[in-house]
């Protein structure tokens, strides 16, 4: 039973500084961070790390409690370790039907709350969510196959940093307007037409959440969190192979929104049993007026196709780009994309693919070198960093499924290969698989070439591109990436020239575009409060993490009007004199 309203727990007064340095930070775009990226003691505590593992270990071959959550039965959704063991963890299961009948049931006091009380409920649970950040970085680890500090990093701190910039946008949007006015017209006689108006940001309905197996939390908590803030209640649809993480994550969220006095029917866990079509069937539903996913192009194009009753929000499939024309740091530049191109095993929506560099050869402060003495260098690149078994488990992590093992078996015979993926034992655990990066030397004027650097091969799959000039390799980015989409691009030039070219390029692309990165900041990563994630202006996203336009769809603001007396100051002497002319030519 919810409380009322003058039981519940203040949550905006206790985060309403946060959520200003919040909304400061996204509109000033240089670092910050709500939430310590280090899993050390030092930041976390002593006890926090085992206690973590704890409570993940004790979630295994378990019924997972949502206590109140509507229920018809129980799903084991069959979850699997990467790193070779079954979670056996069974979830309450709820009709598609049940859940909007639900979520519906929740939604008008959650709508009637306004945007400072759903903001400060929505940091409470971000702050609940990060001292659960072991926890649930055990259950990323064990369901995407990330490797462990990545885990913890992505799917606890960094995933909830872009959680609280959803808030911030959510919030700032929603307070753009005053939530009264006083409309007042003044009239030629008589008193002034006057006015009070009233202004109410309302969600537009259920929000539907559809999460990845990859980052079901970093690409999942943006759309919970714009969700939540915006007045709609979630439902949260986890990927079959990553349930838990966001199990974990609706617990919280539930418990917050009870101890605030509101149905936490609010937030909802919707898991899948094997065959069955949850997502599709929810989509559908007439009340459900909002969709996030993050998955394959097919089905995201089947939401934007098919959900015409909601505003749709996806993010698919891209050919991630690298433009090479020159370099004087080419030992820098060889080293981050060897990192960038086996962090996760390439298991990113980030990862580059087409590695585009001028068949005859670019300038580099090691002297020039061909495309295929590029690809060589790559190669060597990769096992360098590779070599140590210690460090390549911390890199590559864990292939999260067969079919990522199907695709490089099919591009194993692709174009010239350079460096052959090869399958590495996991010091920790015998039973996950490790695959290192494949890379292939193809010419864009082949043909046969074109059609495989023009579709997306998901995984540690990537390809070096012979082309005619840097001027070819820049039209090959516009073409390719506005016909196919990408969420990255990259160039690495010295001339101003050159870079020019490459940001008029990318902007007639509509994609976000990194420069000569050679250090510790990787094509594949993004910055909450500062880097965007994403961009509707190429067919690989219909939004952008985060910026104003991921948020204005959730809700519409609604006014009403009345009447009231007019004031009763005196009239200026301009009034007086303008009443006095009226008068006279009412007399003539």
């Amino acid at each position: 039973m919810s409380e009322t309203p003058s039981e519940r727990t203040d949550f905006f007064a206790r985060h309403q500084d946060l959520l200003k340095q919040a909304v400061a930070a996204a509109s000033e775009r240089d670092h910050w961070s709500a939430y310590a990226e280090s899993p050390s003691p030092k930041v976390y505590g002593a006890e926090a790390a085992p206690a973590g593992e704890a409570a993940f270990r004790a979630l295994l071959d378990a019924a997972f409690e949502l206590p109140g959550h509507p229920r018809s039965g129980t799903v084991s959704p069959g979850e699997q370790s990467p790193y070779g063991f079954p979670l056996g963890v069974a979830y309450p299961q709820v009709t598609p039907e049940e859940a909007v009948t639900a979520a519906k049931a929740a939604a008008p006091a959650w709508r009637a709350a306004g945007a400072d009380e759903r903001a400060g409920v929505a940091a409470e649970i971000l702050a609940r969510l990060n001292a659960a950040s072991f926890e649930i970085a055990h259950a990323v680890h064990h369901t995407t196959g990330q490797p462990f500090v990545m885990a913890f990093q992505a799917g606890g701190p960094h995933a909830q940093d872009r959680g609280l910039e959803a808030v911030a946008y959510a919030w700032a949007e929603q307070k753009k307007l005053p939530a009264t006015a006083r409309w007042t017209k003044p009239q030629r006689k008589g008193d002034a037409l006057v006015m009070e108006k009233t202004f109410t940001p309302v969600g537009r309905g259920i929000n539907l959440l559809v999460a990845c197996n990859t980052f079901p939390t970093w690409n999942g908590y943006p759309g919970l969190f714009a969700g939540l803030v915006t007045g709609n209640p979630v439902v949260v649809k986890p990927h079959p192979g990553a349930v838990l993480p966001l199990a974990v994550t609706v617990r919280i969220a539930r418990e917050v929104l009870a101890e605030a006095g509101f149905d936490p029917d609010v937030v909802l866990l919707a898991t899948e049993g094997p065959g069955q079509r949850t997502a599709a069937e929810l989509a559908l539903h007439p009340d459900v007026r909002v969709v996030d996913f993050t998955g394959s192009k097919e089905f995201g194009n089947w939401l934007e196709d098919n959900a015409r009753q909601a505003v749709v929000y996806t993010e698919k499939a891209g050919l991630n780009t690298v433009v090479l024309d020159s370099t004087d740091d080419y030992k820098g530049l060889l080293r981050n994309l060897a990192f960038s191109l086996s962090l996760y095993s390439g298991q990113m929506c980030t990862t580059p693919q087409n590695l585009l560099i001028p068949r005859d050869g670019i300038t580099t402060d090691q002297g020039p070198r061909t495309a295929a003495e590029f690809a060589e260098d790559l190669a060597g690149a990769l096992d360098k960093l590779l070599g140590d078994p210690e460090r390549a488990a911390g890199t590559l992590g864990a292939i999260v499924s067969a079919s990522v093992n199907e695709r490089l078996d099919a591009a194993a015979g692709l174009g010239k290969p350079v460096h052959a993926s090869q399958t590495l034992q996991h010091p920790q655990y015998e039973g996950a698989t490790m695959r290192t990066p494949q890379v292939a030397l193809l010419d864009a004027a082949d043909a046969d070439d074109r059609e495989t650097f023009t579709r997306e091969w998901f995984g540690p799959i990537s390809f070096v591109i012979a082309t005619d000039s840097t001027a070819h390799s820049l039209r090959l980015l516009t073409e390719t990436v506005r016909a196919h989409g990408a969420l990255t691009a990259t160039v690495h030039a010295t001339g101003e020239d050159v870079l020019a070219a490459a940001r008029s390029a990318a902007l007639e692309a509509g994609v976000h575009l990194s420069e000569n990165l050679c250090g510790a900041v990787f094509p594949n990563q993004t910055a909450a409060f500062s880097d965007f994630h994403g961009s509707a202006a190429n067919p690989a996203a219909s939004a952008t993490l985060t910026d104003s336009a991921f948020i204005t769809g959730r809700f519409d603001v609604l006014q009403s009007r009345r009447h009231i007396a007019a004031p009763t100051t005196p009239a200026t002497p301009a009034e007086r004199a303008g009443s006095a002319a009226t008068e006279g030519n009412s007399r003539a």
